[in-house]
């Protein structure tokens, strides 16, 4: 009688650890279907533009403020005073478009040279773009990154001691059409 109750026991045993699992499974499938998901894009917009008025207020600088198209908006701008590049700070916004794309805008304030290595590591220059007058150095990533990265293409200009960049993933033609915005604020900007 023992062996039977033994086998018993046994067998209670597994049919009680698989009916567990089948509870918890569907309690998990049952929290998934349920619990309400925000799908909306959780990185706030950022008024770069108020965030450039007040580092110019802050510095004495010339900032430039790029304007955009209507469908994209900033995710980021930022004024730094002390770093410890070498150099006496930098302006940064960052842009994001429609279909996701992203550019990048830097401007480096008494830029020196090893800084601007630095930028360009891993990079060759493919040519020049001139708009507005502006000539503008096009640089890309000697390794091709699918999908690509921020800093796999890169626009340079020089202004005195100072250095815009602008870079990202949006297409050659958006670039160019940004790099034209940013030319005609240069001239407003640095006497």
């Amino acid at each position: 009688m023992s062996d039977a109750a033994a086998q018993r026991r046994a067998r209670q045993t597994v049919i009680n650890l698989l009916l567990s699992l089948a509870a918890t499974v569907g309690v998990v499938i049952l929290m998934v279907l349920v619990v309400p998901r925000d799908d909306s894009n959780q990185i706030p917009h950022v008024d770069y533009k108020a965030v450039a008025r007040d580092a110019t207020d802050a510095t004495g600088r010339p900032i430039i403020i790029p304007e955009i198209e209507a469908n994209w908006w900033s995710n980021s701008a930022r004024l730094s005073t002390k770093p410890k590049d070498g150099t006496d700070g930098s302006w940064y916004v960052g842009f994001v478009g429609p279909k996701n794309q992203y550019i990048g805008f830097t401007q480096t304030f008494k830029t020196n040279p090893t800084w601007l290595a630095l930028q360009l590591t891993d990079m060759q220059q493919t040519g020049e773009i001139s708009t507005q007058g502006r000539s503008w150095q096009v640089w890309q990533s000697v390794e091709k990154h699918v999908p690509a990265k921020t800093r796999d293409y890169m626009l340079v200009s020089g202004i005195n001691d100072d250095t815009l960049l602008i870079y990202g993933t949006a297409s050659e033609s958006e670039f160019k059409a940004f790099a034209s915005g940013v030319t005609s604020l240069v001239s407003k900007v640095y006497p």
